[in-house]
C-alpha cells in the first residue's frame, strides 16, 4: 500500500477528480488518512502483511499502488524471488511513479520486467479462476478539454489507460492460459478493476458491470463465464463495488467492498460463500477514482523466508497499527 500522508488530487486524470466544471477536487486529507489506516488496520488485523511504500509530496498518486504492475504469477505457492512482476507504463501525469516501484519492489524482494507498451498493471489484467486471465483496454486519448455545446461549452477527455497492444507483450507470461480481451467503453470506468472483479473458490467467480464494457465483449464474457458471473447493477457499480480485493483467512473467503454496497450485493456473496467486508474508502473513490483494490498492490500468498538484506527492509516498511481503531500512526 502507498502511504495517504500527501494523497491529492494533481493530474485530474479520470472522470471522478473533477467537478462539472473540470476544476480539480479538493481532497479531505485527514479524512482520507483516517481511512486508510482503518483499511491497512484491518488487513493486518487478518494476518496480511501490508509492506508500505513511503509517501511523496510530487507523487500523490502512490496511494493507488495496483496500477503498479502485475505479479505473474499471482497465487502459485512457489517462493515470490521466483515470480516476475511486470511494470507498468503509466499515464504521463503518474510515470514518475514507475521507478519508485521498480526500486521497493527489488528491495522488497520481486524481480521486475520492463514492456513498453501503455498498460496499467492489475487493473486491467488479473487471473479469473485456474483457466482464465482478463485484460481490459480502451482508446488511449490526449487528455484535454474539448469544445461543445451546453454549459459548460467543454467537456474533458480522459479515454482509457492500457492499450490493446500490450497483450503481445504479456501473453508470455500467462502460463498458457486463455486470455479473455474485453474492451472498456465508458470513462468512469477507466480501468478493468473499477466494473469486473475475480472472487470466491479459486477466483473462479467475476463481479462484473456489463455496461462498462462493449456490447461484443459483455457478450462474449456472459458465453464464457455463464453461472461464474455475478452481474452488478447501476447502482452497485457507481460506487465502484467491482474494485474489491479478495482475502482468503481460516474461517473463509472475505471480499473488501466499499461501504455502500447494496443489502442484495451482500447477500448475494454470501449466498456464494464469500463474506463482503465493507470498507469506507469514499475519499479515494470520490476524490481520485480509486477504491478498495486500487489501494492494494497485491503479491499474493507469502513465500519462503528471504535473504537477511530483504527481510530487514520488508521489517522496516512493515505496516503497524498503533491504534485499534486504526488511527494514524506516529
Amino acid at each position: 500500500m502507498g502511504a495517504p500522508d500527501y494523497f491529492a488530487i494533481r493530474g485530474g486524470a479520470n472522470p471522478h477528480t473533477r467537478t462539472r466544471l473540470g476544476l480539480r477536487k479538493r481532497v479531505r486529507r485527514d479524512l482520507a488518512i483516517g481511512q486508510w489506516h482503518r483499511l491497512a488496520s484491518r488487513l493486518t488485523e487478518l494476518g496480511v502483511a501490508v509492506y508500505v511504500i513511503p509517501a511523496d509530496p510530487r507523487h500523490p498518486g502512490l496511494v493507488y499502488p495496483a496500477n503498479a504492475g502485475v505479479l505473474f504469477p499471482l497465487e502459485d505457492s512457489r517462493p515470490l524471488a521466483e515470480k516476475r512482476f511486470v511494470l507498468s507504463n503509466l499515464i504521463a501525469s503518474r510515470a514518475g511513479e514507475h521507478a519508485i516501484y521498480r526500486e521497493f519492489l527489488r528491495n522488497l524482494g520481486v524481480a521486475t520486467v520492463e514492456i513498453a507498451s501503455r498498460f496499467e498493471g492489475e487493473a486491467d489484467f488479473f487471473p479469473v479462476g485456474d483457466d482464465l486471465y482478463v485484460f481490459t483496454h480502451g482508446t488511449l486519448v490526449r487528455q484535454r478539454f474539448a469544445p461543445r455545446w451546453g454549459i459548460p461549452p467543454w467537456r474533458r477527455r480522459y479515454g482509457f489507460r492500457s492499450e490493446r497492444a500490450a497483450l503481445d507483450e504479456l501473453r508470455g507470461f500467462t502460463s498458457g492460459r486463455e486470455v479473455l480481451t474485453l474492451e472498456l467503453r465508458q470513462e468512469a470506468f477507466y480501468h478493468g478493476d473499477t466494473c469486473l472483479a475475480a472472487f470466491g473458490s479459486g477466483r473462479r467467480g467475476l463481479l462484473a458491470y456489463l455496461d462498462a464494457l462493449s456490447l461484443d465483449s459483455g457478450r462474449r464474457l456472459r458465453e464464457r463465464l455463464g453461472a461464474r458471473l455475478l452481474e452488478l447493477s447501476a447502482d452497485d457499480a457507481a460506487i465502484y463495488a467491482a474494485n474489491a480485493f479478495r482475502l482468503v483467512t481460516a474461517d473463509g473467503e472475505r471480499l473488501f467492498v466499499p461501504a455502500g454496497v447494496s443489502d442484495r450485493l451482500r447477500d448475494e456473496l454470501r449466498a456464494r460463500g464469500v463474506m463482503p467486508e465493507p470498507v469506507d474508502v469514499s475519499e479515494f473513490w470520490s476524490k481520485g477514482g480509486g477504491s478498495v483494490k486500487c489501494m492494494i498492490g497485491d503479491l499474493g500468498p507469502a513465500d519462503e523466508p528471504p535473504t537477511a538484506a530483504i527481510a530487514a527492509f520488508r521489517e522496516r516498511l512493515r505496516y503497524r497499527p498503533t491504534a485499534v481503531d486504526g488511527a494514524r500512526p506516529s
